[in-house]
């Protein structure tokens, strides 16, 4: 198994989609009805697509997941291109940060961070911070699910690829509990390989304090799950060869 995408819901999936990708500097993937995906690939690293599905409901407030784009010594020119894009500045409270809040132009927030020492390999993403209930908990399970290996950070827990380039995904304290009837507007999807037993993989989500979820949108190609703390993700089948 591995973490293949990071799946934003858009009004706009198109508009959206560009917008991170000529940000991100992602290249596009071939186009479906209503999706628009972009990948990211550090070299030598890992491969994250970056897919936007049309949702027309509006996002809730406080989403559970977001974006931290890297700055470091280009923060304000990062900003200054964000804003070029359509993205606009964001008060959520941050006062004196080091890091830039902004809304993405479906108002999604994202943070173009600061020089840390964890975001010293390249990507252009720095981070995902994920809210967690019980940080430690929720790294062992994306730790099983995905592979990746735990490293410093300054977020409770952290995990990165093994080949020690690309992305964070950090564990941060949540501010409140997850709503059981609010779907975060940002998941992640793992993608089994061949090999993986579905029905096993779904039992160990379980074992490690996960859920199983029916959506209520009829039979879909992939099971619809949740780690400990119902921050829902997708479970793709195996590439066909």
């Amino acid at each position: 198994m591995y973490l293949e995408n990071l799946v934003i819901d858009a009004r706009d999936p198109l508009a959206l989609g560009r917008f991170y990708e000529v940000m991100l500097g992602g290249r596009t993937l071939p186009e479906e009805p209503d999706l628009f995906e972009t990948r990211l690939a550090v070299p030598d690293g890992p491969v994250l697509d970056l897919s936007f599905q049309r949702v027309d409901e509006p996002g809730a407030p406080d989403p559970r997941l977001h974006l931290d784009v890297r700055g470091g010594a280009r923060q304000q020119e990062v900003v200054d291109r964000a804003l070029e894009l359509g993205a606009r500045r964001l008060d959520i409270g941050q006062r004196d940060v080091p890091w830039v809040v902004l809304a993405d132009p479906e108002g999604n927030p994202f943070c173009v961070m600061e020089d840390r020492p964890e975001y010293t390999p390249p990507g252009p993403i720095a981070a995902l911070p994920l809210d967690s209930s019980d940080p430690a908990r929720d790294a062992a399970f994306w730790a099983e699910l995905s592979g990746w290996q735990y490293v410093s950070s300054a977020m409770p827990a952290a995990l990165r690829h093994p080949s020690g380039r690309g992305v964070l995904l950090e564990l941060c304290p949540e501010p409140r509990p997850k709503a059981a009837d609010t779907k975060n507007r940002l998941h992640l999807d793992i993608r089994l390989e061949q090999g993986d037993d579905e029905d096993a993989v779904v039992a160990r989500v379980v074992e490690l304090g996960g859920r199983e979820l029916d959506p209520g949108w009829g039979e879909l190609p992939w099971r619809v799950v949740t780690d400990p703390s119902g921050n829902e993700l997708c479970l793709l089948p195996a590439r066909t060869r």
